[in-house]
C-alpha cells in the first residue's frame, strides 16, 4: 500500500500474477452459508453506501466495507482527478498501525500517483496505476514475490513503520457508464482469527469487486448532487448579483439580507430556553431558507430601473428638476419682456417689480428642488405651495399654459419618500413577481418552499402586507426572519439615494414601533435585540457614526 507506492506490470498475465487460493467446499463445510451471509453483507453495504450523503463518509465507509469482508488489515482509495492525470489519495487506513487518514481522518500529505511517466508514456510500473489504465483487477499473493512492478515505494514504507506488506488486491472502481473514477487497494487479507496474513480468495476478490461497482455508481451520484447543488448555488448567487448590480444603490443588498436571515437562523437553533427552544432548523432547511434569502428580490428583474433607482420625486431616466430650472428662467425672461414692452409709470418701479419676481421665481425654484428630495415630509401647507406655483403661467410656442404640470405636481406632492402611489405599486409587484418566477421552477423536495418563503418577505403579521395580505397564522417563522432581516437592512442601509442610513436606536425604535403595530414578529425582535445580532451587523456593515447605543 505505502505512500506513492510505484507498483505496476508489464504484461497481461499481471492480470492475476498469482492464483488466488480458492476455497473448496470440502475444506470449509459451511460454505453455502457462509456465501449467503457475505452475498446479504454485501446488500447490505451497497444499501449503507447509497444512504449516505456525506462524500468523505462515503469514501471512509468503502474501505472499511472492503477491509471488513475480506479481512484485509490495511485499504486505500484512490480518487481519478479532474483532469485524469493522477490518481489522488482519498482513504489510507492500517489497522495494527492506527492509521486513519483522508476524509474525517485529517489530511493526508501522500504525493498523488501519476498515471504517465516524464517521458509521456503510461505509467504501468505503479499497481494503482495500471488498474485505473487498463481495467483489470490486480490480485498479488506477496508484493516481495513478484515481477511486473515496482513496489519501492511500499519497501519503503515497510522500512519506515515496521510493517510487513505482502497480500495485495487492487481493484478498479467503474461507475454505472463503465467510467473508471479510481482505484481500492487492499493489504494483507487475515484468516479468520486475524492473526495470519494469507492471500486473497477468488470468491473475495469477487466480491470486492462488486463493491467497488456499487461504491463507484455511489460516488459518482453524489458527486452529481453535490455538483448540481454547486451549480444552482452559484447560479442563485450570480442572480442574486446581477439584481444588485440592476441599481447602483442598492448593491450588496440581498448578500447582507441573506447573511442576516441566516445569523438569526442559527441562533435559533442556539436556543435552549424561551419561545425558540423547541425550534431546530435542520441543514436542508437551513440551505432552504438561505436559498429563499438570495431569491427573495428575483422579481425585481421586472421593475423598470427608473423606480427602483429613482433618487428624487422628480427622476425619470433622468432628474426633471434640470427641466424646471430651465423653465424657471424662462418665465423669468419672458416677464421681464413683457414689463418691457408695456407703458410703465417709471423705470425705478420697472426695475423693482423685475427685482422681485426674479427673487420670487429664485426662493420658488428652491423650494421645489427641496421638495424634490423627498427626505423631508410634505406638509398640507407645502403642497398647497406647489399647487400655487404650478398655476404660474409661461408661453410656449405662442401659448399660455402652466409652469409645472399635472404630473410634475402629482410627484412633488409625493408625502414621504420619492414614489407615487402608482410607482410604490410597480415596486411592491416584484413580491407577487417573485412568486411567479420561483414557482415555475422545479424545485426538488427538501426546497419546495422556497418560492413561499421568498415572495412573503414583505407580508406583516396584522394582515396589511404584500402581495397576499397573510395573517399571522399564515405566515411562516421562516418568512418572519426574511421580513425582519429585509426590514432591518433597509433602515440601515447607507447607499439608499433618498436617506441617509438611519443609527442603530433610531432603527430600533423603529422596529419597535413595527411589533407594536402588528408589522413584525415580537419573538423574533426580542431574539434580534437580545442576543445582540444587530450589534454584530453593525459591525460588519454599518458606518461608525451609525454605530450607537442600539438600545
Amino acid at each position: 500500500m505505502g505512500a506513492n507506492a510505484k507498483d505496476s506490470p508489464g504484461s497481461e498475465e499481471g492480470t492475476n500474477l498469482n492464483p488466488p487460493n480458492g476455497r473448496k467446499e470440502a475444506d470449509h463445510p459451511d460454505f453455502s452459508e457462509d456465501q449467503i451471509k457475505q452475498i446479504r453483507k454485501l446488500t447490505s453495504i451497497g444499501t449503507a453506501l447509497s444512504a449516505e450523503r456525506n462524500i468523505e463518509r462515503l469514501l471512509e465507509m468503502i474501505v472499511e466495507e472492503a477491509r471488513e469482508f475480506t479481512g484485509a488489515d490495511g485499504g486505500a482509495l484512490y480518487i481519478l482527478s479532474e483532469d485524469e492525470s493522477e490518481l489522488q489519495f482519498a482513504i489510507v487506513q492500517t489497522e495494527s498501525l492506527h492509521i486513519r487518514m483522508g476524509g474525517t481522518g485529517g489530511r493526508i500529505a501522500w504525493k498523488p500517483v501519476p498515471l504517465q511517466n516524464p517521458d509521456g508514456s503510461p505509467n504501468h510500473g505503479n499497481v494503482s496505476a495500471h488498474v485505473v489504465l487498463t481495467g483489470n483487477t490486480i490480485n498479488i499473493k506477496d508484493v516481495y514475490d513478484t515481477d511486473g512492478f515496482d513496489f519501492r515505494g511500499t519497501r519503503d514504507f515497510d522500512a519506515h513503520t515496521g510493517y510487513r506488506s505482502k497480500s495485495m488486491l487492487v481493484v478498479p472502481m467503474k461507475n454505472h457508464e463503465n467510467d473508471i473514477i479510481g482505484a481500492l487497494q487492499l493489504l494483507n487479507a487475515r484468516d479468520k482469527s486475524r492473526k495470519q496474513i494469507v492471500s486473497f480468495s477468488r470468491e473475495f476478490q469477487e466480491m470486492t469487486e462488486s463493491l467497488a461497482s456499487q461504491a463507484a455508481v455511489a460516488l459518482s451520484n453524489k458527486r452529481l448532487i453535490h455538483n448540481l447543488e454547486t451549480l444552482m448555488e452559484s447560479f442563485v448567487h450570480a442572480i442574486a448579483s446581477a439584481i444588485d448590480e440592476k441599481s447602483h444603490y442598492t448593491g450588496g443588498h440581498v448578500r447582507r439580507v441573506a447573511e442576516l436571515t441566516m445569523t438569526i437562523a442559527r441562533k435559533i437553533n442556539d436556543m435552549r430556553e424561551g419561545s425558540y427552544a423547541d425550534i431546530y432548523f435542520s441543514n436542508d432547511q437551513l440551505k432552504e431558507l438561505q436559498t429563499a434569502a438570495w431569491l427573495h428580490d428575483v422579481g425585481k428583474i421586472t421593475t423598470p430601473e427608473y423606480v427602483v433607482d429613482k433618487a428624487t420625486k422628480l427622476e425619470t431616466i433622468f432628474d426633471r428638476i434640470e427641466i424646471l430650472r430651465l423653465r424657471f428662467e424662462l418665465c423669468g425672461l419672458q416677464a421681464k419682456l413683457r414689463r418691457l414692452n408695456k407703458d410703465a409709470l417709471s423705470e425705478a418701479a420697472t426695475a423693482e417689480e423685475g427685482d422681485e419676481t426674479e427673487s420670487l421665481l429664485r426662493e420658488e425654484l428652491r423650494f421645489l428642488s427641496e421638495a424634490n428630495l423627498g427626505s423631508e415630509r410634505m406638509s398640507d401647507e407645502m403642497m398647497d405651495r406647489v399647487r400655487k406655483i404650478a398655476r404660474r403661467s409661461w408661453d410656449l410656442d405662442g401659448k399660455t399654459q402652466e409652469l409645472l404640470t399635472s404630473e410634475e405636481v402629482e410627484n412633488l406632492n409625493i408625502r414621504q419618500g420619492t414614489l407615487s402611489a402608482k410607482e410604490r405599486e410597480i415596486i411592491q409587484n416584484h413580491a407577487a413577481m417573485t412568486h411567479k418566477i420561483l414557482s415555475q421552477l422545479p424545485f426538488p423536495k427538501k426546497m419546495r418552499h422556497v418560492p413561499e418563503y421568498a415572495a412573503s418577505h414583505h407580508e406583516m403579521l396584522n394582515g396589511k402586507g404584500y402581495p397576499k395580505g397573510l395573517v399571522a397564522a399564515q405566515i411562516s417563522l421562516q418568512s418572519r426572519i426574511l421580513a425582519l432581516a429585509d426590514i432591518f437592512e433597509a433602515l440601515t442601509a447607507k447607499d439608499r439615494p433618498y436617506r441617509k442610513g438611519k443609527t442603530l436606536s433610531d432603527t430600533m425604535k423603529i422596529l419597535s414601533m413595527m411589533v407594536k403595530s402588528g408589522h413584525i414578529d415580537p419573538d423574533l425582535y426580542a431574539l434580534f435585540q437580545m442576543e445582540g445580532i444587530h450589534l454584530d451587523y453593525a459591525r460588519r456593515e454599518l458606518s461608525p457614526e451609525q454605530i450607537d447605543s442600539g438600545d
